[in-house]
């Protein structure tokens, strides 16, 4: 059986998507985009186009905005080759939805453990900046923190991406 998993991790416009979508394609299988953004606006109904346009025919779209685990579950199979973006949305989804984000990202590493096939998550590193200056933005940072960490537990490798240069921490 293949099994490998791919962290992805790096600031905004820092090359995590591009990346992990390079890395995807240079393995054989059936692959599948598994979308998390909500479009709520012109500018990221601008942004899902773009990112859609830079996937070819071989990708078949999957949105989930919330039930990432039964995503991942329902996809996997050994040809899958799976990539997941990103993290950093569905955790804001999952916030919005006033979801138990503990239990989420629990069900999100099990389904990381039993995945078979190549899996690639993407997600933003937000924990860099400055400490935001409101507790919704505050409580967002430490929520990403804690679900980074424990993505990055359970996964095989870690990359974080800087200015396009991925960098190998697991």
């Amino acid at each position: 059986m293949i099994r490998h998993s791919l962290f992805v991790l790096g600031g905004a416009r820092s090359g995590k998507s591009g990346y992990a979508q390079s890395r995807a394609e240079a393995v054989a299988g059936r692959h599948i985009f598994v979308a998390t953004a909500q479009a709520h606006d012109d500018e990221m109904r601008e942004r899902i186009t773009r990112h859609r346009a830079d996937r070819d025919a071989r990708w078949r779209t999957v949105e989930a905005p919330l039930d990432l685990a039964a995503a991942i579950g329902e996809a996997s199979q050994p040809k899958a080759v799976l990539v997941v973006d990103c993290l950093t949305f569905w955790l804001s989804n999952l916030m919005f939805a006033g979801a138990d984000i503990e239990t989420a990202v629990r069900q999100l590493c099990v389904a990381i453990d039993r995945f078979e096939g190549h899996l690639i998550l993407v997600a933003n590193e937000v924990g860099l900046g400055i400490v935001p200056d409101n507790a919704l933005a505050r409580r967002f940072r430490d929520e990403a923190g804690r679900a980074n960490q424990a993505v990055a537990q359970a996964v095989a490798e870690v990359q974080i991406i800087f200015a396009g240069l991925p960098q190998r921490l697991k």
